[in-house]
């Protein structure tokens, strides 16, 4: 059986990944610090259908690891999809000359630290087990991983991290047959973006996106469900844009 473990798939880019591989036969398991009786919870598991499982889970708390991935194989059986995708942004944006060691320390204990050691635990469990169904790891990180926003440095350095954690993992994986990718999303239309949308708008309208509109869940979705197939195994370690060319060097 196909098992996909999305971290923060209850919404934006993590549903449309969750949809995607719902939709390719995967079952699909999301797991996220919001309370499963919440409404975005319950809105998520309706569109994903019967057999998809929501497990609540804080990336803070690294010491959980064992306790998640035991529910998650209790459930479904062990995952051969995982999905590092849960993140949150700076707490505020602001002058990089200001920016405060709380702030910092959310960012990187959730998009960075906490993603690493989960990542981890399902590494050493897919290690210790002998299978010739192939498995795979995406991280997902963002065009901030190199292209840096002076306003919001913590989230871009988080995502820098998150770049060099996939590739590590690529190499340490890779004699296993286990693919790990990673996915950068540029401008995406989800609720971490709402705040910001006229901005951007405006932005993509004078020419920031090539392909001039905003990006959208699906349109990552999409290109998750070729890796996690096993389609581009030999393209392991591979970063893959999901921008609409707004990280393509430009003169």
């Amino acid at each position: 059986m196909n098992v996909a473990l999305i971290t923060g798939g209850q919404q934006g880019i993590g549903l449309g990944i969750a949809l995607a591989l719902a939709g390719a036969g995967f079952r699909v398991v999301i797991a996220a610090e919001v309370a499963e009786q919440a409404m975005v919870v319950k809105e998520a598991l309706a569109r994903l259908g019967v057999g998809a499982v929501y497990l609540h889970h804080d990336l803070r708390r690294i010491d959980g690891v064992g306790a998640l991935m035991d529910r998650v194989e209790a459930a479904v059986g062990p995952v051969t999809c995982f999905v590092s995708n849960a993140g949150v942004p700076a707490k505020h944006r602001g002058d990089v000359l200001e920016v405060t060691a709380e702030s910092f320390d959310q960012v990187l204990a959730v998009n960075l630290r906490g993603g690493f050691f989960l990542a981890q635990e399902v590494a050493l469990r897919m290690a210790s087990r002998t299978s010739r169904h192939y498995r795979s790891m995406t991280f997902v990180t963002s065009v901030s991983a190199g292209m840096v926003s002076a306003d919001r440095a913590e989230y871009c350095i988080s995502k820098a991290g998150a770049s060099m954690m996939a590739q590590a993992f690529a190499v340490r994986m890779a004699p296993l047959d286990v693919g790990v990718f990673e996915l950068r999303p540029g401008i995406i239309d989800t609720a971490m973006t709402a705040g910001v949308r006229e901005k951007y708008t405006a932005r993509i309208g004078a020419g920031l996106v090539p392909m001039a509109r905003w990006g959208e869940a699906a349109d990552v979705g999409a290109v998750m469900v070729p890796i996690a197939t096993g389609a581009m195994r030999f393209a392991t370690g591979a970063v893959i844009p999901v921008d609409g060319g707004l990280s393509v060097a430009r003169l």
